[in-house]
């Protein structure tokens, strides 16, 4: 709980100067806002570990604060899990989409007084993030001490870095402070592998520096946190690079960096697979739970959220017939080979001898529009982070919800494994038996052992071939993506799956109509008053089109965030010139 005080207040005290003492005398000197400049502030270990809780809140964003969404929601609605609700969200449309005029988190890197009160840009993190990093060796500490605080500054710079790059491809590289007359202020793009190289550095250092244990255990950064975030990072940079067709070798060697760095978490013994999935996500405490590597902690009249609230009491937008159809049969087969599938027509149907997440994950009884207060529009209402003792109570309701909230898990860090094992050719079966399998005997979840068999994938020495397969993609990778998608649904990781595989495709609404389709219901079985307003996809009978105006509609320039016109102009104006993202015209 102490640890949860200084996080909620670090934000503000790692931004502030302090010339004489940590909150002495001269705390509101004007120095400048983003530098402690007390030589004497940095000799204290204690002092350098405050500081680094200022960078949580930015990376560690859990389930939010307040009506904040957190990172469960960064994007939630633009793939194909949930139906589509709102135009804004991802349709491409000259009067929907526009490029910004400023902000979009895109801004220089200007001395920390000269930026506008309010602006937080990848920029101002990554400024405080070489502040921290020259600042660690001024008290000249011990090596060890030394060591383990540049790495986790460097942690934070190539986790903000990866961001970057994530959002706009090609950025200027900026490893140190600038002053206000550097000529680097307004630095060219650099390539994204040029940059990842850096922050493959970043990591490989804090990998090997930062310690295995620094204060509470799965609530501070350590080094299996800087190794769980090292095989999220370059499994996402390694196939990006492959499937964007940028540079083979590269993607090669960070789906290398990305096995490793699993195998590293997987071999270390240090974590186990929980036998309660949905606990994972619904829990008061997640402490001393042993597939957690990191959470956020949450406290009545401390800090709370409304993710129970926006999941499970309140209307919500609700999970896709998509989504539903992906998850397999109790025998390890999708629906279109499956005999135990028989259909959807009811939810318990849907339900039935499936992979015990699905019904972790959805409500068992359908929930529609204008028959229950707590809706959602596909029907298919989400439960997964529903705490159902506390849903009836105080801290169950608006933004005053205190479960804890798993920043990165165990079963992640087995997905990334297998994927980037998978993508580099190399899957064995002792490979799925110490991933996917381990995943698949969680408790609850029941689900016969993947195998691979003549490099197809298999259940009981059987090869099969799901006939929904995208036939670009090859079937024993296929079900590696299926098995992460049931394993990591609703935890903000979907669009970037989508995005480098380069299959955004997935989420137009026109190409998968199933996106765009709910629960099944039979006219018959309402009255009118019931009905009102909801579509169906037959004149009787069929499933619920929530949003039957609205078609989600992916273009390619979409793989990249638009740089704001007043960036472009402001270097233009510097003499550099800056490139808008390909598609993103600047009338547009």
């Amino acid at each position: 709980m102490k640890l949860l005080k200084y996080i909620a207040i670090a934000g503000i005290l790692s931004t502030t100067s302090c010339s004489k003492d940590f909150l002495g005398d001269d705390f509101l000197t004007k120095d400048p806002l983003d530098q402690l400049t007390d030589p004497a502030f940095w000799s204290s270990e204690n002092n350098i570990r405050t500081y680094t809780f200022g960078f949580y809140n930015s990376y560690f964003k859990g389930y939010g604060s307040g009506f904040g969404r957190g990172t469960l929601y960064d994007g939630q609605f633009i793939n194909d899990d949930f139906i589509s609700i709102s135009p804004n969200e991802i349709v491409v449309d000259e009067f929907v989409i526009n490029v910004p005029t400023s902000g979009g988190g895109w801004s220089p890197v200007l001395p920390a007084n000269q930026i506008p009160t309010g602006v937080s840009s990848y920029y101002s993190r990554i400024r405080k993030a070489n502040h921290f990093i020259n600042s660690v060796p001024i008290a000249e500490l011990a090596e060890e001490v030394q060591n383990h605080w540049l790495g986790v500054g460097r942690f934070f710079r190539g986790l903000e870095y990866a961001n970057f790059v994530n959002a706009f491809g090609d950025v200027p590289y900026i490893d140190r402070v600038l002053t206000e007359d550097d000529p680097d202020l307004y630095r060219p793009r650099d390539s994204r592998v040029y940059v990842m190289d850096r922050v493959l550095e970043d990591f490989r250092f804090a990998a090997e520096h930062v310690r295995a244990s620094d204060g509470p255990t799965q609530q501070a950064v350590n080094k299996y946190v800087v190794l769980a975030f090292m095989s999220r990072v370059f499994l996402f940079e390694g196939t990006w690079l492959k499937y964007h067709a940028i540079d083979e070798a590269k993607a090669t060697e960070y789906l290398e960096v990305a096995k490793w760095a699993a195998d590293e978490i997987i071999n270390s013994g240090a974590f186990s697979v929980s036998n309660d999935y949905r606990g994972l996500f619904a829990s008061e405490s997640l402490k001393g739970n042993r597939e957690v590597i990191l959470f956020k902690e949450y406290a009545e009249g401390i800090l709370s959220h409304s993710a129970m609230s926006y999941n499970n009491l309140e209307p919500q937008a609700g999970m896709s017939k998509n989504a539903i159809d992906s998850y397999l049969l109790s025998d390890g087969l999708p629906i279109g080979l499956s005999p135990l599938y028989e259909n959807d027509r009811t939810v318990a149907n849907a339900l039935r001898d499936r992979d015990g997440r699905l019904q972790q994950t959805i409500a068992p009884q359908l929930r529609m529009m204008n028959v229950v207060s707590n809706f959602a529009l596909s029907g298919y209402a989400v439960q997964k982070f529903l705490n159902e003792s506390l849903r009836n109570q105080t801290v169950g309701t608006g933004s005053l919800n205190i479960t804890d909230a798993p920043i990165i898990r165990y079963g992640e860090v087995l997905m990334n494994y297998a994927e980037a094992a998978a993508e580099l050719g190399t899957l064995t079966q002792s490979d799925l038996d110490r991933t996917v399998n381990v995943l698949r005997n969680r408790n609850g979840v029941d689900l016969p052992r993947l195998e691979v068999n003549g490099g197809r994938p298999a259940v009981n020495g059987t090869p099969y071939d799901d006939p929904a397969r995208d036939p670009s993609v090859p079937s024993l990778l296929w079900e590696i993506r299926r098995e992460r998608r049931s394993e990591l649904i609703f935890e903000g990781l979907r669009l970037n799956d989508l995005r480098r595989w380069r299959k955004l495709e997935y989420a137009d609404t026109e190409k998968n109509p199933t996106n765009n389709r709910g629960a099944y219901i039979v006219k018959a079985n309402y009255t009118s008053e019931q009905l009102n307003g909801i579509t169906i996809d037959g004149a009787n009978e069929g499933y619920i089109i929530p949003s039957a105006s609205i078609q989600r509609t992916v273009d390619v320039k979409l793989y990249l965030d638009p740089i704001p016109l007043d960036q472009i102009s402001l270097y233009e104006s510097n003499g550099v010139e800056l490139k808008q993202n390909p598609g993103w015209n600047a009338d547009k």
